[in-house]
């Protein structure tokens, strides 16, 4: 499973199967993330439509794919990680999104399927605590000098794009040559800063291990080095190959609620409420109106006002290869 962050407010499964015929289930990954998305998004479309959003978490794909074959389905919408929603897909888990609710036409068409819509968009940056660090770093080969740059790092935990694709980056491989992933090479560099390497499973654990100096050096979420940032932390980014990805929001298949998981997506994708929930998380807004609606100095700070030398992980090589880089992934982890 992957990014298991708990959500302090969540609800249990049977509580959210006892939701009304009124209410609806949005499924997310916890924190400040999910935070915003309730704010964003199920508040304003409470208040319009009078259908309660209950929240649950966090997103577990393996429970998503239970309730699917079970015909018990509790969840209405989760957001989920782009390649996971490309496989579950084919796997037949999800429904259709309807476009005769939600407007396709104002979603980055990057972020738009016929099984899913954005959720965010997000890149993995470097990130660096100026305290620690009396060297700037700009590059992925800069956080494995480990001479140069001495400390632990921290990098990301779960098999899922991004720590690979990096290794490869640091050691020398073109970006227009990532895919396929040369894994033998990505995990041999990865060897060499092994010991060092303090790994971060959620994205409050990746902003503690920075703003305390414990890990003063590594890959994050670039809206978890927002936050420090917002919150007095004396923090730096390098946006040099930022690591674009991006979270969408499905219906399960078989969902009690369709009609009104439908509404909450077209609300979810809106203007309004992608620029609301970028401007208090610091993630990308899928809808390609919202911009207009921010502040410059929040639009300068998203991941696409970096794109010079931005770089999209490739989710589709991802959906086709997760269970067998997991595998090694794991295997590699515990040695």
């Amino acid at each position: 499973m992957i990014r298991p962050i708990l959500l302090s407010a969540a609800l249990s499964i049977g509580a959210a199967m006892s939701a009304g015929a009124q209410d609806m289930v949005f499924t997310s990954w916890g924190g400040t993330t999910q935070d915003g998305q309730a704010q964003s998004w199920a508040a304003p479309f409470t208040a319009a439509t009078g259908i309660k959003v209950l929240q649950d978490g966090p997103t577990d794909y393996g429970k998503l794919k239970a309730m699917v074959e079970s015909g018990n389905v509790s969840w209405d919408v989760v957001d989920v990680e782009y390649d996971f929603a490309i496989a579950a897909a084919k796997m037949g888990l999800l429904e259709p999104i309807d476009y005769s609710v939600v407007d396709r036409a104002s979603i980055d068409p990057r972020f738009a399927t016929d099984y899913a819509v954005g959720s965010f968009y997000y890149s993995f940056v470097i990130g660096y605590n100026k305290d620690v660090l009396k060297v700037t770093p700009q590059t992925w080969a800069d956080v494995f000098d480990t001479a140069k740059f001495p400390g632990k790092r921290t990098f990301y935990k779960w098999s899922a794009p991004g720590v690979l694709e990096l290794a490869l980056l640091a050691d020398g491989v073109a970006a227009a040559d990532l895919y396929p992933l040369d894994l033998d090479r990505a995990f041999a560099k990865l060897d060499t800063i092994k010991s060092d390497i303090i790994w971060w499973g959620g994205g409050a654990e990746s902003q503690q291990l920075l703003a305390s100096g414990e890990a003063p050096l590594g890959m994050f979420w670039n809206g978890r080095i927002f936050a420090i940032q917002q919150g007095g932390g004396n923090v730096g980014v390098s946006w040099e190959q930022n690591l674009t990805a991006a979270d969408v929001l499905v219906v399960p298949k078989g969902a009690k609620h369709k009609e009104a998981a439908m509404k909450f997506l077209a609300e979810a994708t809106s203007a309004a409420a992608q620029a609301k929930f970028a401007t208090v998380t610091g993630y990308a807004p899928i809808n390609v109106n919202s911009k207009a609606e921010m502040d410059a100095a929040v639009v300068a700070s998203l991941p696409d006002s970096h794109t010079e030398s931005q770089i999209n992980l490739d989710m589709n090589y991802w959906a086709d290869n997760r269970d067998e880089i997991a595998s090694r992934w794991y295997s590699w982890q515990a040695q």
